[in-house]
């Protein structure tokens, strides 16, 4: 989505607001941690009495949150270029798989840890810190052209989804619509946006037909729902944000009426059943790296600004609390 002569001009003063927040937070966690035997020593330079860390932050796992923590990475890494944040999408559930295995610091995702994860993770004596850092309205997309599609509802959502569904032509949706052939555009099995659709949609976590076309990269759900007039899919609110030139989002009627996916309905809760919470789980042990610990604490105390940056849907005055609370239980070991 292209951002106006004055969006662009606010993102670069909050930058600038934040680069300085990072210089003076990263020192106070490296010199913290240099105290406490930490793995990458910090060296100094730049302006006097600033810490240079580095080392590296291993990220994975969801592709709806991946761009929230990529902005977070690429602010912090401004002022801390030792530090090299990558951030990888293998879906939530693969990240878990990589995150429960030690082989990631922190780990995006865009639904709870389930029971299973929290058993390997526990087997390989992984601890770990939930951290909610924004909320998503999970976004049904239609091609640009579709003129009929404007509301679905949640019962038609599932005539279309449902395992065993024959489906193939939007006048089975709804006898008022064309004679157009239904093509469909699903996450992958990895995804916490795939978890969270079925649950809601098809009233059982990861039940659903099985002939959609799928993948754990939402920028190709994207290329195959625009180049397809019949085109019907599903990611988070941030994707079809940066697409809408070529998609239109669906309002979705749970039973209140007609509600349409925006930062207003996703926070005020209107926009049900697919506004969702989105997570980062920090490894307790990774917090041990001065480089590690200085992101976290940067992510946790800039996110309303790194959630603006992103254009996600911020957290509310409880959430925000709660996060604060999370991370001084992640500090506190």
């Amino acid at each position: 989505m292209t951002r106006s002569d004055d969006e662009r001009g606010n993102a670069k003063v909050n930058r600038n607001v934040l680069r300085g927040r990072v210089l003076a937070g990263v020192a106070l966690a490296a010199l913290a941690l240099a105290g406490c035997g930490g793995n990458n020593n910090p060296s100094t330079g730049g302006a006097p009495g600033t810490a240079k860390l580095s080392g590296a932050v291993a990220i994975d796992g969801s592709s709806t949150v991946a761009p929230l923590s990529k902005a977070a990475a690429d602010i912090f890494r401004e002022e801390q270029s030792g530090v090299n944040v990558t951030v990888g999408t293998s879906g939530t559930g693969g990240g878990f798989e990589k995150f429960c295995k030690g082989e990631t610091d922190i780990s995006d995702a865009s639904r709870p840890i389930n029971d299973k994860e929290k058993a390997a993770c526990t087997a390989q004596q992984v601890k770990f810190t939930e951290l909610q850092v924004a909320n998503d309205a999970l976004t049904v997309v239609v091609h640009k052209d579709n003129t009929w599609a404007t509301c679905l509802t949640v019962d038609q959502l599932k005539k279309v989804w449902a395992p065993g569904s024959r489906l193939n032509n939007w006048n089975q949706v709804d006898p008022a619509f064309p004679n157009e052939p239904l093509k469909l555009f699903s996450p992958g099995t990895d995804s916490g946006t795939f978890d969270y659709f079925t649950a809601e949609i098809n009233g059982e976590e990861g039940a659903q037909r099985t002939d959609a076309t799928t993948s754990e990269n939402d920028n190709v759900l994207v290329q195959g729902v625009s180049g397809s007039k019949g085109g019907l899919g599903y990611f988070g609110f941030t994707y079809f944000e940066e697409n809408q030139d070529k998609l239109k989002a669906v309002q979705v009627n749970g039973g209140s009426g007609c509600v349409a996916p925006s930062r207003d309905t996703a926070s005020d809760g209107s926009y049900t059943p697919l506004s969702r919470p989105l997570y980062i789980y920090v490894n307790r042990a990774s917090m041990a790296e001065p480089q590690v610990k200085g992101f976290i604490e940067f992510y946790v105390s800039e996110i309303d600004e790194i959630v603006k940056e992103a254009r996600f849907v911020p957290l509310n005055a409880d959430q925000k609390t709660k996060l604060t609370s999370a991370l001084n239980t992640l500090k506190s070991g």
